[in-house]
């Protein structure tokens, strides 16, 4: 028994010889007050009103001002508005228009659709950083095709969206370094349009995308079949593998074992770590997959322009409520209803995605050409890295570090130079490098490869 507990705590006796620094970064509480502006009574009156409008199915009516996709797009459009009124106008707004053509599966007429759109400009020229979040505003019922029924989406993906609404709300009169985007995308249900034309958009104009967040599903608490009732935790999903991985990258991969540690992997545990920071008990999942089981959702498409991009989604899913018909069965109610929205857990999903966003934007951008040093056979690890490729110029660095079985980082030891010399064996850890300014706001890691 002696000897079994010896062997479990060798590698952290190791790791404690580097004099780490906590495990979690320094809490801000200006983003801590910013997470507590979100409002779950805005949240609720927002989703009624989507629901007030039938139908936001992509196929639906555009002309009226009450009914239909086009009168739901004109609202999430003049609430955005409205917030960048009330703080200065440094919120631009534009409805990003494209048009669809027939394909055979769920789109059978040429449609013109649109994402609602809100960029709040950085204030830092050299900044080049954009953050993006996301949710969908179509909804639908049991036939994909049917554009004239009543579909509410209060949940699916009407959470999404006024989740996406109250961020641009609290954050439209404030400055950060880089630029912030708000989405409510359009064709999610007929097969990722909205995300897919502004995942191409964005390869194509050349964005410094960092973080992609997509929320899609995240109001209700109460699962069904079998009924398991949360609201405390909240899934993100991610990709390890990158969908647009080189051959090159591919062996580089498996040569360093790092499957888990994807550009969009990294991503999903600093929400974690974030949501320990801010989340007040609210807890992150990391989910080791790019979506739900065989799935997909609006951070696909970012995926696979090589965008670092996740996906928050409720715990427990009641599919009673998602892609049905209003109807009553033997007593139970189907259909994507208002009473089936948790606002108060709405509210705590919000505020996850809110600190995630923030805490990206103070911090400085990631280090640079992070390499491990292999010239001498040891067991110690050199690292070097660069300072950041675009904004301010970091207080510091962290580098993270965990064992080689282990899901989420151990340790942070903090640097001040641009080297570290670790008494710790590379063959046993695994090692990211993260900037940090003065504040003590961190950059998402980036994991070295070999320098030579």
């Amino acid at each position: 028994m002696k000897l079994a507990v010896l062997l479990l705590l060798a590698p952290f006796a190791a790791l404690a010889q580097t004099k780490p620094g906590p495990l979690l970064p320094v809490a801000d509480p200006k983003i801590q007050k910013l997470v507590e502006e979100i409002s779950a009574k805005n949240l609720e009156d927002y989703t009624r009103k989507l629901v007030a409008f039938g139908t936001r199915h992509t196929l639906s009516d555009t002309q009226s001002p009450t009914r239909g996709i086009g009168a739901a797009r004109n609202y999430v459009k003049a609430e955005f508005e409205k917030y960048s009124k009330a703080t200065g106008g440094r919120l631009t707004v534009e409805m990003d228009t494209f048009t669809v053509k027939p394909d055979g599966r769920r789109i059978n007429q040429p449609v013109l659709m649109a994402n609602v759109l809100a960029t709040l400009p950085g204030t830092d020229p050299t900044d080049t950083r954009i953050i993006l979040v996301s949710g969908h505003l179509d909804s639908r019922v049991s036939d994909v095709m049917n554009a004239t029924a009543d579909a509410p989406g209060a949940n699916d993906d009407g959470s999404g969206t006024v989740l996406v609404m109250e961020l641009a709300r609290v954050l439209a009169g404030q400055k950060f370094p880089c630029t912030l985007k708000f989405v409510a995308v359009q064709g999610e249900e007929q097969g990722l349009y909205g995300s897919g034309h502004l995942a191409a958009r964005a390869k194509k104009e050349g964005w410094n995308l960092v973080a992609m967040l997509n929320n899609d599903i995240v109001g209700n608490s109460h699962g069904f079949d079998p009924v398991i009732n949360d609201a405390t935790r909240l899934r993100v999903f991610s990709e390890g593998v990158p969908a647009n991985e080189t051959p090159e990258q591919a062996k580089q991969r498996r040569q360093l074992s790092s499957e888990n540690d994807g550009i969009s992997r990294q991503l999903a545990r600093y929400a974690q770590r974030t949501a320990q920071l801010y989340g007040k008990g609210h807890q992150v999942v990391l989910e080791y997959r790019p979506d739900r089981f065989l799935r997909g959702g609006d951070h696909t498409p970012f995926n696979q322009q090589g965008f670092p991009a996740v996906r928050f989604t409720e715990m427990n899913e009641d599919y009673t409520h998602q892609h049905q018909d209003l109807r009553t069965e033997k007593g139970r109610p189907y259909g994507d209803v208002i009473e089936g929205v948790d606002f108060a857990y709405l509210r705590r999903n919000a505020g996850v995605n809110l600190a995630t966003m923030v805490s990206l934007a103070l911090a400085p951008a990631s280090p640079a050409k992070v390499e491990v040093l292999t010239a001498n056979l040891t067991n110690r690890t050199e690292l070097r890295w660069q300072a950041p490729a675009t904004g301010p110029k970091p207080a510091g660095y962290v580098v993270l570090v965990r064992e080689t079985s282990a899901p989420q980082w151990q340790q942070r030891i903090p640097m001040a130079d641009l080297t570290a010399n670790l008494d710790i064996s590379k063959d046993n850890f695994i090692f990211g490098v993260a900037a940090v300014d003065a504040a003590g706001h961190e950059s998402v890691p980036v994991l070295p490869v070999v320098g030579r």
